[in-house]
């Protein structure tokens, strides 16, 4: 079963909104221009976009060039719900079908860092995931050194997989399908 188009246009939680990245955004921030988003109220964190947003960028619309709408397996926009500031973002890199799974990754600008926004986004997605009934399980990877991502891994419950000489391969089951992993 494929992803259908995206029924929603943002996510609540507690402290943010999320909403989905989309290819006119992807390419208005390559040029700097935030008018899309600052119609709808949201304000340019102090360091959003920073370096890895904008390098992401072209990811995100090839991403998005695979469907015809966004499904929700792309990127989001992470803002604070007190101050409507963006701070972050967090998604999937796509649906693998074939497996039925998603791979995720989050990002929170400096300032933001440490304060449960990447756990409260990479929840609030997980969840919403998981309720669509076509995700059997969510990957992650991350660098060997990175601890702050190798913790909020291991609080959301993901359990390692695999390594190699740089990298540590995460995944996470939904509960409603049981998958051999040996």
């Amino acid at each position: 079963m494929k992803p259908q188009a995206l029924q929603i246009d943002q996510l609540l939680t507690e402290r943010l909104i999320l909403i989905p990245f989309t290819t006119k955004i992807c390419e208005n921030l390559m040029r700097e221009d935030y008018s899309d988003l600052e119609k709808r109220n949201f304000k340019k964190g102090k360091s959003w976009p920073d370096a890895d947003v904008l390098e992401t960028l072209p990811k995100i619309i090839a991403n998005l060039a695979q469907v015809a709408s966004p499904t929700g397996f792309e990127s989001w926009i992470i803002i604070k719900k007190d101050n409507l500031e963006i701070i972050g973002d967090a998604g999937f890199k796509g649906f693998n079908t074939l497996l039925k799974s998603a791979d995720i990754g989050y990002g929170i600008i400096a300032e933001e860092r440490k304060k449960g926004f990447a756990r409260e986004a990479a929840e609030a997605l997980i969840k919403w995931a998981f309720a669509t009934g076509i995700v059997k399980e969510i990957t992650a990877s991350c660098l060997m050194e990175n601890q702050f991502s190798i913790n909020l891994l291991h609080k959301l419950n993901f359990f390692t997989t695999k390594t190699d000489d740089t990298m540590l391969y995460w995944f996470l089951q939904n509960k409603e399908y049981q998958i051999n992993r040996t």
